[in-house]
């Protein structure tokens, strides 16, 4: 399957994004959809996933509630909300799909990634 991330930009510190991920092929309720995020001269890190017939969410500590992983298997699409932005938010978001959960090893898809650019 071939994921396609949009929706990044610029955006003032306290702002909002929301991100979306269109997959060329069905998203089953069992997949696990996932978020990462790379900063320049970081290394790839979990943001959140999501997986299972109820939904359930998964995310990292740094997000604290700030963000907001969610699906539409009806149009294939994986979203990843935004939220109280910070300057360190700034990274290359990037669309997975897999079958673990917290490690990157784990998705065996990714999209090329959307830019999020958070300003102070």
């Amino acid at each position: 399957v071939q994921l396609v991330e949009s929706g990044g930009g610029l955006v003032q510190s306290g702002g909002t994004l929301r991100l979306s991920c269109a997959a060329s092929g069905r998203i089953f309720s069992d997949d696990v959809m996932g978020w990462f995020r790379q900063a320049p001269g970081k290394e790839r890190e979990f943001v959140g996933a999501i997986t299972g017939s109820q939904g359930r969410t998964y995310y990292a500590d740094f997000v604290k509630g700030r963000f907001a992983v969610s699906r539409d298997l009806n149009k294939n699409t994986v979203y990843l909300q935004l939220n109280s932005l910070k300057p360190e938010d700034s990274a290359v978001y990037y669309c997975a799909k897999g079958r673990g959960i917290y490690t990157s090893g784990d998705y065996d898809s990714w999209g090329q990634g959307t830019q999020v650019t958070v300003s102070s």
